[in-house]
């Protein structure tokens, strides 16, 4: 489906962003002033329950207790402003045909395209946090290079987590062998970047902390897709089948995120509107990139700054976003 006023125009994707998007300040201009948006993200915390309140504080705060880096609060308000943005879309008639979420933001498309309630998908979310959370220290790390160009210098625990483009990678694991290869890596020639984590997820490091949530994997309720669900992780088009397969929801923290290819084959099944509906716009920088977009078949829009900007930044951002895609 396209937004309504829009017929003729190619269907909306949202791609909804994950770990390494998140800012202090994200989004904190809507709350409060979206009214969608403001109910979407009250809705979230009611499910989470006490704990919601330091998680809210600690987000409209300059000078949060917590870290917005820290797995307790990146990983939870990236979850809640993907979704809460997605349903100030839908207020205002934006109706995606279908999803694509990146590490975190997997389980976001997956309660849009109605695979999980939001109070099934709020429960495995908050609880594999909690287990995440023990996790030992670890991290991630952005290289501009092709998988077999680093993988000769991965060592202790550390590998290839997520491809987001062929040459845009981002290692993860332990962070002392993490630091060691970004040594290397940086002797050799190659450009790195630390990402915004205090875990290294999609690395082996998870592996046990992950198979302890296959029991509560096991009792969410999947129901077959609503909308065209592709996954990071898989890299297609999910299945009624596929989404009802409980280690596919607990492999995510180990699995990589496979970005790239699985933008390759939602453009592959046709032209679309590619909407970053969540904080940042990593994910409209990598899009751009791809030749569908760049021979002007599929456009791509944003709907928040780039960075912290200031509450009016957050508004104008998403407004803009509205009138490019409804008129």
């Amino acid at each position: 489906m396209t937004a309504p006023s829009d017929p003729g125009r190619p269907p909306v994707a949202l791609l909804l962003p994950g770990q390494g998007s998140q800012y202090q300040g994200m989004a904190t201009g809507l709350y409060g002033q979206e009214q969608a948006f403001t109910e979407a993200v009250d809705e979230v915390f009611e499910l989470i329950g006490p704990d919601a309140d330091a998680v809210r504080a600690d987000w409209l705060s300059d000078h949060p207790v917590v870290p917005i880096d820290h797995v307790t609060r990146s990983q939870v308000l990236l979850f809640t402003i993907d979704y809460a943005i997605s349903r100030q879309l839908a207020r205002w008639k934006v109706e995606p045909a279908a999803v694509l979420g990146h590490s975190a933001g997997e389980l976001v498309a997956a309660t849009l395209a109605g695979v999980f309630s939001l109070a099934d998908a709020v429960t495995l979310m908050w609880e594999r946090i909690h287990r995440w959370a023990q996790a030992p220290a670890g991290g991630m790390l952005a290289v501009a290079a092709r998988p077999e160009q680093v993988e000769p210098m991965l060592d202790g625990g550390v590998v290839v987590g997520i491809v987001n483009s062929p040459t845009q990678l981002i290692l993860a694991g332990p962070s002392e062998p993490l630091a060691r290869v970004k040594g290397t890596l940086r002797a050799e020639g190659f450009t790195c970047r630390t990402v915004p984590a205090t875990t290294g997820f999609h690395s082996p490091m998870l592996a046990e902390l992950a198979e302890s949530t296959l029991p509560l994997m096991e009792k969410a309720e999947a129901m077959q897709p609503e909308l065209a669900f592709y996954s990071g992780y898989t890299t297609t088009r999910l299945t009624a089948q596929d989404v009802k397969d409980p280690r596919l929801w607990a492999s995510h923290p180990v699995a990589p995120v496979l970005f790239w290819p699985a933008l390759g084959n939602l453009l592959a099944d046709g032209d679309f509107r590619l909407v970053e509906a969540g904080p940042g716009q990593c994910l409209a920088t990598v899009a751009r990139r791809h030749p569908a977009v760049a021979r002007g078949r599929s456009a791509v829009f944003v709907a928040s700054p780039a960075r912290a900007m200031g509450p009016e930044a957050d508004r104008r951002a998403l407004h803009k976003l509205a009138d490019a895609l409804v008129g």
